[in-house]
């Protein structure tokens, strides 16, 4: 079944923030391989003028992931995720996330598109803290493989 392209346009919001800790990101940062003592230690972070320990930029990745789960099992949609592979990845920072950020995620369907057997799906994420400042956009492009 191809995806169904009245989705273009509907909106998926988290159900709750996704608390930033210390913890989360020191992980994360270990497994990418990222050195910056921003990312682990709270001094080094704090006189570089943060609030706190700092993600790497795809750190963004971990929260919207969480919020673009609910547009893949969407049976609305017609998705079959055992034919999906990613397809392209950007992030659009307005500010580093933080420790201490509660953020809340609002993912959009911007487009489906047909090409030649497969079809391609493009997602933008938009992560704001609890009180309405925009931390980043996220862009995912999926493709579903043809038969």
């Amino acid at each position: 079944m191809p995806l169904n392209p009245d989705y273009v346009g509907r909106t998926y919001e988290s159900a709750r923030p996704y608390e930033v800790s210390r913890v989360k990101i020191a992980e994360f940062a270990a497994a990418i391989g990222e050195q910056s003592s921003y990312c682990f230690d709270e001094d080094a972070a704090r006189q570089a003028g943060y609030p706190d320990v700092i993600a790497p930029p795809t750190f963004a990745i971990v929260i919207s992931t969480a919020n673009t789960a609910h547009v893949v099992t969407d049976p609305g949609l017609g998705l079959n995720y055992s034919r999906v592979v990613h397809g392209e990845q950007a992030f659009e920072h307005s500010r580093p996330v933080h420790a201490g950020d509660r953020v809340l995620a609002t993912t959009t369907i911007e487009q489906i598109k047909p090409l030649k057997r497969h079809t391609s799906m493009t997602m933008r994420t938009d992560l704001v803290t609890v009180d309405g400042e925009h931390i980043c956009t996220a862009r995912n492009t999926l493709v579903e493989r043809g038969e």
